[in-house]
């Protein structure tokens, strides 16, 4: 028997030993991650929402715009932080200038791909 647990005992160091790896590993992979996220997710949402920004600073009276309700107007008056839009003959309602969805151009009609965005 004390020989059994003598071989036991002697095998066991031998199968523990395994490549080891370096401590810095699991930080560079992170890193890697981390560095593939930002330039799949990040950055493209960034540059969606700088553009998203520069057409709402741009907007001035007299442009035809879609809001995110699906109401099609055309600007009036241009606040600092609202809109007057016409929507009908006679009929203006005042909007937050964040629920512009698209500037059209005249005669353009709104597109369904830039909706799904």
């Amino acid at each position: 028997m004390n020989l059994l647990f003598f071989t036991i005992a002697q095998a066991a160091p031998a199968c523990s030993t395994s490549a080891k790896s370096s401590p810095l590993q699991f930080p560079i992979m992170m890193a890697l991650l981390f560095g593939v996220m930002y330039f799949m997710m990040i950055r493209p949402q960034r540059r969606r929402d700088k553009e998203r920004k520069e057409m709402i600073a741009n907007v001035k009276a007299g442009d035809r715009v879609l809001l995110t309700s699906g109401i099609l107007g055309q600007v009036n008056n241009v606040n600092e932080t609202s809109l007057i839009i016409q929507i009908a003959e006679k009929t203006k309602i005042e909007v937050v200038k964040a629920s512009i969805s698209q500037v059209l151009e005249k005669d353009e009609n709104p597109s369904e791909i830039e909706l799904t965005k």
